[in-house]
């Protein structure tokens, strides 16, 4: 049974877009928001400081938050 999550991108500033996907498992979930965060990585969204992806899961609760541009990354 596939389950609704939420993937919140946002900055230092606050949120900037909100998807809404389905999942059978937080892992596919993860999985997404870690390929969401290498495509925006390859695109140079660097204008944004803080750039990361909160995953939420059904229950409203955080499961993962994958960071654009770790430490030392940011060009």
């Amino acid at each position: 049974m596939l389950k609704t999550y939420f993937l919140y991108v946002k900055a230092d500033d606050g949120p900037l877009s909100r998807f809404e996907t389905r999942f059978a498992l937080d892992g596919e979930a993860i999985q997404h928001a870690r390929e969401l965060a290498a495509s925006l990585r390859r695109r140079h969204f660097n204008d944004h400081p803080g750039l990361m992806i909160e995953v939420i899961d059904p229950s409203s609760r955080k499961i993962h938050e994958e960071i654009i541009y770790p430490e030392g990354e940011q060009t």
